[in-house]
Parts: C-alpha cells; structure tokens; sequence
C-alpha cells in the first residue's frame, strides 16, 4: 500500500531510490557525582574528546571536493571554531569542578543553557545555530563514549534516499560523495543547515517529516519531491512511470537554465530586471560570475566579526572590500555595516574588548541591542568598519547598507557618523567616494510604515524579508509549533513590502529586496505585481528567477496582484490565486 508524507521542501527536484533508514545509537547523558580527587582524570577525559572530535571534523573538511559550494567547507569550519569556542571548550571543565559531574552531564548542562540563549532569539539564522551546537556536542559525547559512532553502509549510498531523524554537515558531504539520490529528516527548517547545504549540493531533499521511520521500511521505493515537500512510500505503477516523467523533464529544465546566463533580464512588456546577488565570502564571487549577476546586492560582513580573538581593524576590512570590489569589474558592491546582536554575538576576547561583555543578556537578543542598535552604542566597532568602506569607494562603485534601522534619529546619527569619518578623511588627505550611497535595510514593520520619511533622507532602500515578516506576523518560522503561521502572502505583509515599494519611487530612488523571498520563485511574480524590479539572492538562485519573471507581463501581473491583496482572505484564496500567476509561461 502506498503511503504519503508531507514536509518542508527545502531543495528542489525529484528522486526516486531505495529508502535507506538512518539510525544512530542513543547517547548517554546520565549523570555520575564525582569525587574531588577524580574532577583531573575526568577533565583529561573531556579535552581527549574534544581532540577526537576536532580531528574528525578536520578529516571531513580535508575529504571535500575541491568544486563543492563554499556552503559545505564553511559549514564544517564553523564546527571547529565552535569546539574552540570558550563555550564548549572551557563551560564545561567549570561545570565538572563546581558540580563534580561526569563530562556528559556537564556538556548536557551547557547544551540545555545554550538552548536556553537560543530558544529567545528570533533571527532568521537561528536555526542553524541551534543545529550546529546541538551536531558538535553530539561529537564530543560520541567521542566521550569510545569514539564517533561510523556511518555504516555508506558505501552503499548510491542512488538510495536517506531518511534520518537529522544530518550533521559531514554526513551531508558523505551524501554527496556517495551519490545519493535524495534525503528526508524528521526535522529541521528552511534556514537549517541540512537545508542550506542540500541546496548547495542539488541534492532534492524534505524536512520536518515527523516519525517518518516509524512507517517506512529500509529497501522500500521511495518518491521525493523537493518542490512540493512530499514524499511517497511504495508508489503504485502509474505513480512511479509518472514521477520517472518528471524527474526527466526537471533535469531538463535545469539544463535549459544555463541557456538563460546572458539573457537579458527584461519582462515580456519591456520591464527591465536587476538581478544581483547576495555573497559572504569572497567564494561567492565565482557563484557570482557564473550565473552572470547584475553585482552584489548584499555583502554580509559579520564574518570579520565571528570566531576571533580580536575586533577586526580598518585594515582589515580595507582589504576585504577592496579586493571584492575589483572583482567585480565595475558592477555595484552593496556592502551591510554589521547587523551583530541577535545569534551573531561577539565571543572570547573580542567581546572582552568591547564594553558588550559588560552586558547583560538579552531575554530577547533579536529584538535587543542589535544591528545599528549596537554599533552606534559601541561606535568603536563601527568606525573602523566605516572608514573601510568609504576609502573602499575610491576603488570601485560601493553602496552602503544599514541595518536594523526602525526610526528617523537613528538615520539622523548614522549620516553624522559617516560626515565626520569623511571630514577626517579629507584631512587625512585619503580619498573616497563623496557621493557613495546610504540606504537603509527595512526588515523592521515600523520602518517599513515610516518608508516615505526613510526615503527622503537616503539614496536607496532594501527590503529584508526574513525578519520582516517574522516581526509583523509575531512568529518564529524555524518554530515547529508556530511555523505554519509563516506566511509571506499574509495581507499585512504584501501592505508593507507595497508602501515600501512606493515610498522609494516617490522620491526617486532606487528600492531592492535581499531577503529570502526575493530569489523565491513561487513569490517573484508578486513582488513584480508590487512595482519589484531590483532582486538580490543567493547567486544558484539567479538564473531560475530570471526564467520566472522574462516570461511574465507586470502589467498583468499587477492586476492580479491587486485581486489577491482586495479579495483573497485566507491562505487558501491566496495559493489559489498565487498558483494562476505563477501557471504562465512565455509563449
């Protein structure tokens, strides 16, 4: 009998194989009281594990293809610059003395406190942090019990789909050394890094199918579809010769894509389209150039921040953007000042060199001193990051992004900033661009309704969808129990992406959207609907929206834009609507 799971598609295509049932041991965290005279041994215990566990790591990295994405290595670094971190290298050695505990409970305490951190905050990265922390104690406590626990019968991977309760970033790059036809987990998000890194890898994948392995047998046919988050167990026939169908046609159409890299980017009414991309590595830029992206919409610059032991200098972001600029040859770089704060909190020295140490936390970082919210409280970190990025303008075309933005006096002080890093500049006889754009990242709704006065006072704005919506609609989408409330269709948030839309062209400058939703292609019609043109994505995603808007009218497309926004009240109005626009394609 065939049986149908849904979940959340998070890497297009369609596979079809063998079910493969991923099953790990249960880790052992139970709790042993310890002697004083014991607390060295067990703490020898626990560094012994946190080697083994960094050599593992160091083993997976040296095996990655050297023409894997950037996403995979940068994946496995973050795991090792998390076993170095104070937090799991030194917490839990105070924990074993202070408590006397065993390694495993001490590593389960600081476990349960993270996710304590973790659980209040509400960035769109969370999830991924939260997956990370959780993969790497899990390594140690594996270590802790005689070693990793081996992948057994990867060698047999091929052309099989995995199903697993989760994937740590090293089972995925054994994924695609192996060849894997597909996996499903039974959890997970759009933004974890299971998520991430199958879509880096191609490889069509659903998450958050819950007790999936409960119902599926290992050996059985399995059908996955990674656009509509289905997956089907023991197919009839008639199901199976259909999914063979279209899993020829989706190889296809991938093929065809490459067709699209230097098509102009132009409706079928004439509307020209910006397509640039969003980078945060100098990696990215080959992405970049591939796929033949309009420049970089969004430059993140929290890496120079992360995992170090000190605050980055001037220099130090000087040659960075520079040598990212002439990369580009010309296109714009659209570089955002740290949006710190949230889960992307200074660590180690570098926060014990900022007066951010002597803070206390947050019970909410995302909506706590973050973004601009912090770098003008700690103007230390931001002037060195300003000076960078206006003597970077005297190489190349250079916009600057502002984050987290939510009123006009925060505007107000950031423009003052930036005039007195340039009065010094000049005296400094130091060149830079003296009309380099400032413009304000709006993620924030009631930056978004206050638009029209952002718009007088800057060159540009860029919508940032993630925490947009997040905000508005009060729900954390990476949430399991609330996740379902996520939706990017909802009526307050279409109001709001519009009046954003519209307060730029009412003062002429130009609006771009770098939030997920801009390189979403079941969105992109609707946001060319709203009065869209300038998109920012990920660089894989550039090509597949750009065959999605050149083969749309705006001007039809707005009016059913308008028809979803004035009669479609409920989700299902508006997917029915969503499905018509999107169902054109160029004749």
């Amino acid at each position: 009998m065939s049986l149908m799971f849904t979940g959340i598609g998070v890497s297009r295509g369609i596979a079809i194989g063998d079910a493969y049932l991923l099953r790990r041991n249960q880790i052992d965290v139970t709790s042993r009281s310890l002697s004083k005279k014991s607390v060295p041994v067990e703490i020898r215990r626990l560094k012994r594990a946190l080697k083994i566990a960094r050599q593992q790591l160091l083993d997976t990295r040296d095996n990655i293809p050297k023409d894997a994405p950037t996403d995979v290595s940068s994946f496995i670094e973050t795991h090792i610059l998390m076993l170095d971190d104070d937090a799991l290298s030194q917490r839990p050695i105070e924990i074993i003395k202070a408590e006397l505990i065993n390694a495993e409970a001490a590593l389960q305490k600081q476990r349960e406190e993270l996710g304590r951190v973790f659980g209040s905050m509400e960035d769109s990265y969370l999830a991924t942090r939260i997956d990370d922390v959780n993969h790497v104690i899990d390594s140690v406590l594996r270590a802790l019990d005689g070693g990793a626990e081996p992948v057994v019968g990867s060698e047999n991977w091929k052309g099989q789909i995995i199903v697993a309760d989760d994937l740590t970033p090293a089972d995925t790059v054994a994924m695609q050394h192996h060849g894997v036809a597909g996996f499903v987990t039974e959890t997970g998000g759009q933004l974890s890094h299971t998520a991430i890194l199958a879509r880096s890898l191609g490889i069509p994948a659903i998450v958050g199918v819950s007790n999936i392995r409960r119902y599926v047998k290992a050996g059985e046919i399995l059908t996955l579809d990674g656009n509509a988050g289905m997956v089907l167990a023991e197919p009839t026939a008639e199901m199976l010769t259909n999914f063979k169908r279209r899993q020829k046609e989706t190889r296809l159409q991938q093929k065809e894509l490459g067709k699209l890299i230097d098509t102009d980017a132009i409706t079928l009414d004439g509307v020209a389209l910006k397509l640039s991309a969003n980078i945060e590595i100098e990696d990215d830029l080959k992405a970049l150039k591939r796929v033949n992206a309009n420049g970089v919409g969004l430059y993140r610059t929290e890496f120079l921040y992360m995992n170090r032991p000190t605050i980055p200098t001037e220099q130090e972001h000087y040659k960075v953007y520079t040598k990212v600029v002439r990369a580009l040859k010309g296109e714009t770089l659209t570089i955002r000042t740290a949006d710190l704060g949230a889960d992307k909190q200074l660590s180690g020295s570098a926060a014990a060199a900022s007066a951010v140490a002597s803070r206390p936390l947050s019970h909410n970082p995302a909506m706590g001193l973050r973004g601009i919210r912090l770098c003008l409280s700690e103007t230390h970190l931001f002037i060195p990051q300003l000076r960078a990025i206006l003597r970077a303008s005297a190489k190349g075309s250079i916009r600057m992004l502002i984050p987290m933005l939510t009123n006009i006096s925060e505007v107000e002080q950031c423009l003052q900033l930036v005039e007195q890093v340039k009065q010094k500049l000049r005296a400094e006889n130091i060149a830079f661009d003296e009309k380099m754009p400032v413009g304000a990242m709006i993620e924030v709704p009631a930056a978004a309704i206050s638009a029209h006065l952002f718009a007088e006072r800057l060159d540009f704005l860029s919508i940032g969808t993630n925490d947009l919506i997040q905000y508005t609609l009060a729900i954390d989408r990476i949430d399991d129990q609330v996740n379902y409330l996520y939706d990017p269709l909802h009526p307050a948030v279409l109001h709001l992406i519009k009046m954003i839309i519209e307060a730029g062209k009412a003062a002429g400058i130009p609006v771009a959207m770098c939030g997920e939703m801009a390189g979403d292609v079941r969105y992109v019609r609707i946001l060319l609907g709203l009065g869209l043109t300038d998109f920012s994505m990920p660089p894989n995603l550039i090509l597949e929206t750009k065959k999605t808007l050149i083969a749309a009218r705006r001007a039809t497309v707005k009016k059913q834009v308008i028809a979803l926004m004035a009669t479609a009240h409920t989700p299902e109005e508006r997917h029915r609507i969503l499905d018509k626009i999107n169902s054109v394609t160029a004749k």
